[in-house]
């Protein structure tokens, strides 16, 4: 694909970059930043966590595998597709296909790139990547972690764009996978 950016301004130069502290799921580390363009100095902390991986699951009569869980950072109910992290041995369409099977208990057609964002950039490293599988039933019995509490639910790819808007469907990794379905018509052709 043609390349349709090139940045303009130079990156700012980092004279320190050093460990902070390890949280478990993510890393603390401080940098310290010049400006180019008024040689201001800085001092920033940036999130150092794995990656993700996402997977739009849609089952051969075009429903959306979607899982209901808890999440803790807004203390609510979400509806969200299946994924979480890319572990250090496995690619990211691995982890797509992995962390479907273990959330939903489905599988599906081998996974197909849809797109990759930085959940937050001005503090974070990683990256989440969003996978199509197609094809997908149920194969197994979900295997949840300690922590994971999950309800599966079957929604026509149709009524998504109506959950996002009204905003049922509000985590924006989860809008951001759907975007770049939205943008790949061609995957959907004769499924």
């Amino acid at each position: 694909m043609k390349q349709l950016y090139r940045p303009t301004l130079p990156k700012w130069p980092t004279e320190h970059s050093g460990p902070l502290e390890n949280r478990g799921i993510f890393g603390i580390r401080q940098v310290v930043r010049t400006s180019p363009r008024n040689g201001r100095r800085g001092t920033y902390q940036i999130l150092e966590m794995a990656s993700w991986a996402n997977v739009v699951a849609l089952t051969p009569d075009h429903h959306v595998v979607l899982i209901e869980q808890y999440r803790h950072g807004i203390d609510a109910i979400t509806l969200e597709i299946p994924g979480g992290i890319i572990d250090s041995e496995e690619t990211a369409a691995d982890a797509a296909q992995r962390e479907l099977a273990e959330e939903t208990g489905y599988a599906g057609d081998p996974p197909c790139f849809l797109g990759s964002v930085f959940p937050n950039p001005a503090i974070q490293v990683n990256q989440c990547s969003s996978y199509l599988i197609t094809g997908a039933e149920p194969k197994t019995l979900p295997h949840l972690d300690d922590g994971e509490h999950i309800a599966v639910h079957l929604v026509p790819l149709n009524d998504i764009a109506g959950l996002i808007l009204d905003g049922t469907i509000s985590h924006s990794l989860v809008v951001g996978a759907f975007a770049f379905l939205n943008l790949r018509p061609e995957l959907l052709r004769g499924r």
